[in-house]
């Protein structure tokens, strides 16, 4: 990470620094609404940046994102390879939209072939918000410690009340095994609420994983609107 960006979490510095830094938080926002604001109604998809496609959950990820692209979403990843690239491999090959909001990086984060549309984004917690704002569910695949920050930013979110009907699947049960059981450990001792563990779908099977998001998004009351580029704006 370059020492532009470490700067903003090393505590107070001056009152210039501290404008500037919220002034390109400010600008990261705006570049990223401008971008995506014509994505439509997305699906993403989570996980590891380091998944070789002859991986049978590469080859998971490309069936899911011709699976949500069928149900007439768009697939947006975070941008990158691995899970990320073959989502979007995926959603291409099936003929619908891919998206990324790709976080730079020093290593391994570099935008994917895949993408008809991405945007770079230096902060996490930015990506982040973008990545919320434009999804009405999260398909997760097994990841790091990004991808388990994911899943559970969306079911505080999901607990709070934030957001709703939010669907929220896990594939790949034996990989998750150990998240799973720290979750049950979280209600035994009522850290959690009762039904909490039940935010989130476990499974292998596909066909169960956009059921359970095509029938959450599906009591959503109504959809976003979907806007119409402005020529004015140079949409």
């Amino acid at each position: 990470m370059s020492t532009e960006n470490r700067i903003p979490l090393e505590g107070p510095h001056s009152r210039t620094q501290e404008f500037l830094f919220a002034f390109r938080v400010l600008f990261q926002f705006i570049r990223g609404f401008r971008k995506l604001h014509f994505v439509g109604p997305c699906i993403s998809i989570f996980g590891s940046a380091r998944t070789k496609p002859e991986e049978a959950y590469y080859k998971l990820a490309e069936d899911m994102g011709r699976r949500v692209v069928a149900e007439g979403f768009t697939v947006m990843t975070g941008g990158g390879p691995g899970i990320m690239e073959a989502g979007n491999k995926g959603a291409r090959e099936g003929g619908g939209r891919s998206v990324g909001c790709n976080i730079e990086l020093p290593f391994e984060q570099d935008p994917n072939p895949y993408l008809d549309i991405w945007v770079d984004i230096r902060y996490f917690f930015v990506r982040k918000v973008l990545l919320f704002k434009y999804s009405f569910g999260f398909i997760i695949l097994p990841g790091g410690f990004g991808t388990i920050d994911e899943m559970f930013e969306a079911l505080t979110l999901i607990q709070t009340e934030k957001i709703e009907n939010f669907p929220v699947v896990l594939m790949g049960k034996e990989y998750w095994n150990g998240v799973i059981e720290q979750v049950n450990t979280m209600d035994k001792y009522k850290m959690i609420s009762p039904g909490d563990r039940d935010l989130l779908l476990i499974t292998d099977d596909p066909e169960e994983a956009m059921r359970f998001c095509v029938n959450k998004i599906g009591a959503l009351p109504k959809l976003r609107k979907s806007w119409r580029p402005s020529w004015l704006l140079g949409e």
